[in-house]
């Protein structure tokens, strides 16, 4: 077990502590809550940078880092609904594209397949900590960044979606 999947799995470790502290009755709960998604998500960047900086990037990582990145964005956005937050839709959505890109994700990885992060997901990830951070302090910014973040992981699927799909035409056409 090499650092960088430490990371992870201490981010998969945040997901309960994010909805004890979010649905607690402590002063500023909401805020802790924030905070410690904000670590979630610096825990990924750390990882990411350590793993392709010191060449330990393995197969299990890249499993599971963008599982636990998942989960953990969803984990938030359920409680944020629960919460009235943010409208259930958000979550109905971005439930429906990560359940795509899981279930596409396995398939590939059985295949020795990687299709890597393009600038797209990079950017809804980033959007959704933005207006994560931002719906304490604006609601209104917040939920407005927040549709944008949804709208840019819709993109990022799509363009997901043509990479695999000529990947599967190459290898099923190998002379073109």
């Amino acid at each position: 077990m090499n650092i960088p999947n430490i990371l992870t799995l201490f981010r998969l470790f945040l997901i309960p502590v994010f909805i004890l502290v979010f649905f607690s009755s402590v002063k500023n709960n909401f805020i802790y809550a924030v905070s410690i998604f904000l670590l979630a998500g610096a825990t990924d960047v750390l990882d990411g940078y350590i793993a392709r900086k010191y060449n330990l990037v393995t197969k299990w990582g890249m499993v599971i880092d963008p599982l636990a990145d998942k989960l953990m964005l969803l984990t938030v956005l359920i409680c944020l609904a629960i919460k009235g937050y943010i409208p259930l839709i958000v979550v109905i959505l971005i439930a429906v594209k990560d359940s795509l890109m899981i279930i596409s994700g396995v398939f590939l990885y059985k295949k020795n397949t990687v299709i890597p992060a393009n600038i797209f997901g990079k950017a809804s990830t980033l959007l959704f900590y933005l207006s994560i951070f931002m719906l304490p302090i604006n609601k209104y910014i917040g939920n407005i960044v927040l549709k944008i973040a949804v709208i840019s992981a819709f993109v990022a699927l799509i363009n997901y979606s043509i990479i695999y799909f000529k990947n599967r035409k190459l290898e099923s056409n190998p002379s073109q």
